[in-house]
């Protein structure tokens, strides 16, 4: 059985109490800014082997008869039609998919607000779209001298001039699609209403990462540098839990910089802050769930050095500035890891030199690297995959699993109906022409059945993926990473 090095079902104990202990508190009211996924945290899941991507999901559920979930979007991030880059869709559909999941597993959602609104047709558009499905949509807006102009900030026309958020539960869980969407702005803002209302409220902060009990060089927390690199914020020791009680903790920036708002908000309100420091404010109790910290520094490299690949194909794509590659090289010789330890990389290169096509290596769990590259009839990433599946069922490489029979009606769909650049079959396809024949075939039965064994593998191409194919890999547990580069340099990549 494989060993796994975090504690997934302790670890939901001691954060179900962790969260219950601090609702108790307050009293009245707690607003939990959440930070990170909720359902689909792959990247915990993937530092901390044995973490399940949904494991803070499950631990709300739990709880779910104290819990409502408000979700917090950035207006700039609706009119500009940001994407995320795990997803690759917009914000707002983000919004919208995670409201749906969260409904779908019986959480309730009450609203959505719009922080830093401003008037635009398709923030309209969103905010009807919302209210005509049920969730009420609220408008905070922008204050200038945040955080630090803390006078104005506890006026009416600071957080006053919020719409106040109508809660129910005594746990509001404040959640958001992505980072800068105003998640503790939107609590601290509640705090303010809830005083004028004579209620006693609470605030507290859920963030996996960075781990507050471990030290700032700790793979775990460069993994975390590693994928926010892209944003402002940094990996700090905590100057205020360390001047109250002399310990070592570790924060990022932004909690730092707006603590002593949290704490003028708490004293302007109830005469003293329970919070003497930003650490104070978390919850998180991951760090106390690792069982074998080795083999959890051992995934945080590999972690590490697929983000330095993510990060170079950002920038080739323009998300990124180009001083994000330096900061990656600087996390890279802080965890003294070697990029050339991901095998795949030589190996999918190695492959598309010799045949001058793309090409995409797997590494198996196991170890055992399978290669594929683009021919007439396949896309590299189908090519990978069915080589992989056939060795996995100890199928000849050489024997053919697909029929004409199968192969020809769906090229002759893509060129004569949907009107495509070339015939050939992409992963996805691929799959569901094995699954269409593995009633009738036997090897190709075998070969379906191999499926679930590529979840855990490391994949590397030696170009840019189409969407689709990227997305296949991902839905199969198989980690990609890409050369920063198109196939004769296209723009618009249809391969």
């Amino acid at each position: 059985m494989k060993k796994e090095a975090f504690n997934n079902q302790k670890y939901l104990k001691i954060q179900r109490e962790s969260i219950l202990k601090r609702e108790k508190k307050f009293g009245d009211k707690l607003y939990l800014e959440f930070g990170g996924k909720l359902f689909d945290d792959y990247h915990a899941s993937r530092v901390l082997p044995g973490f399940h991507s949904d494991s803070k999901l499950q631990m709300l559920l739990g709880i779910k008869d104290k819990v409502e979930v408000v979700v917090v979007v950035n207006a700039n991030d609706i009119i500009s039609n940001k994407v995320r880059n795990d997803t690759l869709i917009t914000y707002q559909e983000e919004v919208e998919r995670l409201i749906d999941t969260y409904r779908e597993v019986g959480l309730y959602v009450s609203s959505v607000v719009i922080s830093f609104y401003e008037t635009a047709p398709n923030i309209h558009n969103f905010m009807t779209k919302l209210e005509n499905n049920g969730i009420k949509a609220y408008k905070h807006y922008k204050i200038a001298g945040y955080p630090q102009n803390i006078s104005l900030i506890l006026s009416e026309d600071g957080f006053g001039k919020n719409e106040y958020i109508e809660t129910t539960k005594p746990v509001v869980v404040v959640t958001a699609p992505g980072p800068g969407s105003g998640k503790m702005a939107t609590c601290l803002s509640q705090l303010y209403h809830e005083n004028k209302r004579g209620v006693k409220a609470g605030y507290a902060k859920y963030e996996t990462f960075p781990v507050w009990n471990l030290s700032l060089s700790h793979p775990v927390n460069l993994a975390y540098e590693a994928a926010t690199v892209d944003l402002s914020d940094i990996n700090m020791i905590d100057p205020y839990h360390l001047e109250a009680y002399g310990v070592t903790a570790v924060n990022y920036n932004r909690d730092v910089e707006v603590f002593p708002l949290l704490k003028s908000i708490f004293e302007h309100f109830y005469g003293e802050s329970p919070y003497k420091s930003p650490t104070d404010m978390g919850v998180n109790m991951v760090g106390f769930a690792i069982d074998d910290d080795k083999l959890v520094q051992k995934a945080c490299h590999r972690e590490i050095i697929r983000r330095y690949f993510q990060t170079r194909k950002n920038v080739y794509l323009g998300r990124f500035d180009e001083s994000c590659i330096e900061k990656m090289e600087i996390l890279i010789s802080k965890s003294g890891v070697d990029i050339n330890n991901r095998k795949t990389v030589a190996a999918c290169l190695k492959v598309a030199h010799e045949k001058n096509e793309p090409a995409i290596a797997i590494e198996l769990p196991n170890g055992k690297i399978i290669t594929g590259h683009r021919s007439p009839l396949f896309g590299a990433c189908a090519a990978a995959i069915l080589n992989t599946l056939k060795h996995l069922a100890k199928i000849d490489k050489n024997m053919f699993l697909l029929m004409p029979a199968v192969l020809e009606p769906m090229q002759e769909l893509k060129m004569n109906f949907l009107h495509r650049s070339n015939a050939r079959l992409r992963a996805e396809e691929v799959l569901l022409a094995l699954s269409i024949q593995a009633k009738t075939n036997p090897l190709a039965d075998m070969a379906l059945k191999q499926l679930t064994k590529l979840k855990g593998s490391e994949a590397h191409s030696s170009v840019l993926l189409s969407e689709v194919d990227l997305q296949t890999l991902t839905r199969l547990g198989i980690r990609v990473t890409e050369e920063p580069t198109s196939y004769k340099r296209r723009l618009y990549n249809k391969n």
